[in-house]
């Protein structure tokens, strides 16, 4: 899952993992890995075993879509128990919190086939039990509240609906390989039903059949007007589908670029993974963004307006290579902890960073080799995301193997202190990723990278198996003919600052040096802020930073700056009239109470992460940087 564009500028890619070192590394004159010439057989389902039993059958209304509610009847076969017990999920994959989807439902009510009611009784906070009287199939009615615009969640209203399994569909408890079929009633003016569900044997209208319920989760539903554009690429279609508000984008243009990513991903993985794939994007205003990936489809939300500009237009594309490049790599390519997965409690993994934060590393790195972004605006890119790692005080604190595993409880949950107090998996991980590649190439003389080390993991752990920690690491010490342990223990098990000059050495980088005079880095107080009806509010305080040192504290209102009056749009503006090291006085406001605090700018750490080709760089080193990022295919 790749979070909003707001959220990538400190955390939203981001990877990172834990590995626990058992494997005796290989040395410099092992056997060379072998190549992964073919993609490994797609994974259709997480499911043990074939799906069995007779199938729940759902029936879905929108006769209130304007109010934000969907109704849905489902027919649940009993088995003959006296009593069956239903539960909803309380998390969806590829977003690791527990989001509590049963607090929607309103209204469940059972009943026999017949129409006489049965008692219902909730004995959990998702389960409900219901008692069957011997009936052979039982009816259950329930209405869900679908007002949470989001990748993860339902969206209901007058114009189109998003709905997610997880959030949607009461199952069986403990009994999740059945079949489950779904008939959507759409109002008549939403003609576009898009999902990746497989359509049901009948044929009929908007009837699906999914063969067990991770296949339901797994498959989103949109509902309403859209602007649909298909391709095929090495004959399997593709669909991309537009809905909301589609008139400023341009969908043809847009597909044409997502072809061109899918064509780039597929020469990395060397051949596609499934059968057909749809991009489901919704386009709000002011909704944020993101994605969350799925096996054969993947749900964004962005901007109708991200077309009119270069910049956000490349976020778009990096948001829809970061959740295709998901098919292969966590869909398919899946720590072991990933799968069964049970709905009802966390699931806990050290390896995020290696689902998330590699995935980051080549989302843009993909859109480049697409050709769709220039060398520069890829340097542009990682060095975003190298600053948003380095400048976090929490490198120092948590470890990213870590931050994998506390991501129930840390990453969707930040708060004033997360940047001291943890790295994201996203950031971190992408360049952790970024170092092995440099480390691979180099030990290998640019024979191998880590595009070989992840085709290699895809061949052997891709589908039922899934791999552990121990599997990765000991698998880019194989690639890369030696022992990448120490960088491994550094990287992805330690804390700190990372080692960027190796691999800035290899592809001939280096960071810009400061500039002329006239363009000194303005001061900096070391926090962040939030607008507050006008009022400049401290919304978190950087440990080690000159407002950390002060006294500063999140919550505090800043009034003034040697006493000149400050508001919430004016403090960039401010600022860039001082330089680092130079002494201010904050006015600032806490609890009601004036307080004065005298503290020594710093420097914003912007200036000192800006990726540039080393002017001196050999001819070698030419090659290699263009060899990575592709600008030489």
């Amino acid at each position: 899952m790749l979070r909003p564009p707001a959220t990538r500028r400190g955390a939203a890619l981001a990877l990172a993992v834990a590995w626990l070192a058992c494997d005796a590394p290989r040395g410099r004159d092992a056997e060379p890995a072998p190549r992964a010439d073919k993609a490994a057989p797609p994974a259709t389902t997480l499911s043990p075993g074939a799906p069995s039993g007779a199938p729940i059958r759902y029936q879905v209304r929108f006769d209130q879509a304007h109010a934000h509610y969907v109704d849905v009847v489902a027919e649940v076969p009993t088995g003959g128990a006296p009593a069956v017990e239903l539960m909803m999920a309380v998390w969806t994959p590829g977003s690791y919190l527990v989001r509590e989807y049963s607090r929607h439902v309103e209204g469940l009510t059972a009943e026999t086939l017949a129409g006489d009611p049965l008692a219902v009784d909730k004995t959990r906070k998702n389960r409900w039990r219901v008692a069957t009287r011997g009936a052979s199939s039982v009816r259950v009615r329930y209405r869900l509240y679908a007002a949470e615009l989001s990748v993860r969640t339902n969206w209901v209203a007058s114009d189109l609906a998003v709905l997610n399994g997880a959030a949607t569909f009461l199952t069986l408890a403990g009994d999740h390989r059945r079949p489950h079929e779904v008939a959507l009633s759409p109002p008549q003016d939403w003609p576009d039903v898009i999902t990746a569900l497989p359509p049901h044997p009948d044929g009929g209208a908007h009837h699906f059949l999914a063969p067990d319920f991770d296949t339901l989760v797994d498959s989103p539903i949109a509902l309403g007007r859209a602007v649909v554009e298909q391709f095929s690429v090495d004959g399997v279609p593709h669909r991309v589908a537009f809905l909301g508000d589609t008139e400023p984008w341009d969908a043809a243009r847009a597909a044409g670029d997502v072809r061109r990513i899918v064509e780039a991903q597929r020469t990395f993985w060397r051949g596609l993974p499934y059968r057909s794939y749809d991009f489901i994007d919704l386009l709000f205003d002011d909704a944020g963004g993101g994605g969350l990936e799925h096996l054969e489809s993947s749900l964004l939300l962005s901007s109708p307006w991200w077309g009119r500009t270069r910049k956000h237009y490349r976020i778009w594309l990096g948001l829809v290579s970061h959740e295709l490049f998901h098919a292969w790599n966590i869909k398919r390519l899946r720590p072991v902890e990933l799968g069964p997965f049970d709905y009802e409690s966390e699931i806990y993994t050290r390896s995020l960073w290696v689902a998330e934060g590699l995935t980051s590393y080549y989302a843009d790195l993909m859109v480049a080799r697409a050709g769709l972004m220039d060398q520069d605006d890829y340097l542009a890119s990682l060095s975003g995301q190298i600053r948003a790692s380095e400048s976090r005080p929490g490198r120092e604190v948590q470890p990213l193997s870590l931050s994998s595993f506390d991501a129930w409880i840390k990453h969707y949950r930040p708060d004033e202190n997360t940047a001291n107090s943890s790295v994201s998996y996203y950031t971190k991980g992408a360049v952790v990723g970024f170092l092995f590649d440099a480390a691979i190439r180099r030990a290998t003389g640019g024979r191998r990278s880590l595009d070989d080390a992840m085709r290699l993991a895809y061949q052997r752990f891709s589908g039922a198996r899934g791999y552990t920690p121990e599997d990765i690491r000991a698998l880019l010490s194989e690639v890369a003919g030696q022992s990448l342990d120490d960088l491994w223990a550094h990287a992805v098990d330690g804390t700190g600052s990372l080692d960027l000059a190796p691999a800035l050495d290899y592809f001939g980088l280096r960071f810009k040096p400061a500039g002329a005079k006239e363009d000194e880095p303005a001061g900096s107080l070391g926090l962040d802020t939030r607008a507050d009806g006008g009022r400049l509010m401290v919304a978190s305080v950087r440990r080690g930073g000159p407002a950390h040192a002060a006294g500063v504290q999140a919550g505090d209102e800043i009034i003034a700056i040697d006493e000149r009056r400050i508001t919430a749009g004016d403090l960039d503006d401010r600022l860039s009239r001082y330089r680092p090291g130079e002494r201010v006085e904050l006015l600032v406001s806490r609890w009601g109470r004036l307080r004065r605090i005298p503290l020594d700018l710093g420097e914003e750490p912007r200036a000192r992460f800006d990726l540039e080709p080393d002017p001196s760089a050999t001819a070698a080193q030419h090659a290699r940087l263009r060899a990575w990022i592709g600008s030489d295919r």
